[in-house]
């Protein structure tokens, strides 16, 4: 018990500031999402789909999948349906990788 508590105080920055990044990442791309959908609807300029993928890639993949199914946006295209999933899958894959290569005390 006294390894995992010492190991979290010594990447606790590390996990706040990777924890905020994630969140604001999630954010921007939830919020890319509705302005895209409203953009449609008024026959706007549209945010790019790469744009949109990026910010999924970037660590924003629930934001992404949320405001997909939240603003029924995007649903019909296979590359969004079966894409951000998949990217979601990998970015937990090298998640658990790292974790298990950094210090496989996370997983007691």
């Amino acid at each position: 018990m006294e390894r995992i508590v010492l190991i979290f105080k010594t990447y606790y920055f590390w996990i706040k500031l990777i924890g905020v990044y994630i969140l604001l990442m999630n954010l921007i791309a939830f919020i890319l999402m509705g302005v895209d959908k409203k953009r449609a609807r008024q026959h706007q300029w549209r945010i790019p789909e790469k744009h949109l993928f990026w910010a999924a890639i970037l660590g924003g993949t629930i934001g992404s999948i949320s405001g997909m199914k939240y603003f029924h946006h995007k649903t019909l295209h296979r590359r969004f349906s079966w894409g951000l999933p998949a990217i979601l899958i990998v970015q937990v894959g090298i998640i658990i990788y790292i974790l298990m290569k950094l210090k496989p005390i996370y997983f007691l």
